[in-house]
């Protein structure tokens, strides 16, 4: 165990600002059955600051980099209005990076990708005019995988830049689990499920040869880089069986095997604890690929609190160096982010 560093940047921290939230409470769709509104008193850091800080204040150093909270934008308006709502989002995210630059060092940029036009200007101007690090989408556009030949100009765009894809996972409680029902039961879509459809989001942009074709492109997970790290063999044995067996049909086009591409993904420490867990992907990714954060303040009674504590305690016991626990703890975010420390 070693003593806490000084600067913790929590590099994929939500938030609903209180003008986008006013846009949401008078769209006040229902998604899955559940309204947007309920969303306040669940979590309320996401919308009020003060709260917010106090839960900051307790941990000594600690910084965020802001990503929009629930809900998906496209799931709750048309193409045609989607563009609206994120610029509304990326501006409220921007005020508060400018209004609070002690608390928040960025923001990543949230785009609109049931309209794709849109979603590339909006890139454009997030990055050049709001100064955002990164953009954010969803791990599939309203059950449109990540690899559909209309997303490629953003990767093309965002390997220009230099500067990362945040990929967050979406699976609503309309993934059921058997083909006899008609919803996931006991929030098996988001505890267990999300994991897996970051999973195969990965999958999705390796075959297709995303990540051979824009070889610098960065591409951040959420929760640890969810089923990947602990399921590397199976990985390895089973690719390698159908490249043997069946021909290269999965292995079209790619240079390298595919568990080098997997290991390409940065990921963050957002599982809420667990050192051995933690280890396992720092293992696979390699420090400098591990980004710390705690998924504030959504998946915790304690609105973060409870999160962040286990998250930082975990980072302090696993078996690594003093080095590769700054680069967790800040280091690698600054450099990802190209952020100006």
């Amino acid at each position: 165990m070693t003593q806490s560093n000084p600067v913790k940047i929590d590099a994929f921290s939500h938030v609903t600002p209180a003008k986008y939230l006013e846009a949401l409470d008078k769209l006040s769709p229902r998604v899955s059955g559940q309204a947007i509104v309920p969303t306040r008193p669940v979590s309320p850091p996401l919308y009020d600051l003060d709260h917010r800080f106090r839960i900051m204040d307790r941990f000594e150093g600690l910084v965020q980099v802001l990503t929009l909270g629930f809900p998906a934008i496209e799931d709750i308006t048309t193409p045609e209005k989607a563009p609206d709502l994120a610029r509304l989002a990326n501006d409220q995210m921007a005020e508060l990076v400018a209004k609070y630059p002690d608390r928040f060092i960025a923001a990543i940029a949230y785009l609109p990708m049931n309209n794709i036009e849109a979603a590339l200007r909006e890139a454009d101007r997030a990055i050049k005019d709001l100064k955002f690090r990164g953009v954010y989408v969803n791990s599939h556009v309203n059950g449109k995988p990540l690899d559909s030949p209309e997303f490629m100009a953003l990767y093309e765009k965002m390997s220009h830049y230099d500067l990362p894809i945040y990929i967050h996972p979406h699976r609503t409680t309309g993934f059921a689990d058997y083909a006899t029902e008609t919803e996931a039961k006991y929030d098996t879509n988001s505890v267990f499920g999300w994991l897996y459809d970051t999973t195969v989001a990965m999958t999705r942009m390796v075959f297709s040869g995303i990540l051979e074709k824009y070889p610098n492109l960065k591409v951040v997970t959420h929760h640890c880089g969810a089923m990947v790290p602990y399921f590397e063999q199976r990985i390895i044995q089973h690719y390698t069986k159908y490249q043997v067996e069946y021909g290269r049909q999965y292995m079209e086009g790619l240079s390298k095997a595919p568990i080098e591409y997997y290991r390409m993904f940065y990921t963050d420490t957002a599982i809420h604890g667990n050192p051995l867990s933690l280890m396992c992907a720092n293992d696979f990714y390699g420090a400098g690929h591990l980004l710390f954060a705690a998924d504030m303040p959504l998946g915790d009674l304690e609105f973060g609190n409870r999160s962040y504590r286990q998250t930082i305690e975990a980072i302090e016991a696993m078996e690594i160096t003093e080095a590769e626990r700054m680069a967790i703890f800040g280091d690698n975010a600054k450099r990802l982010l190209r952020l100006p420390l």
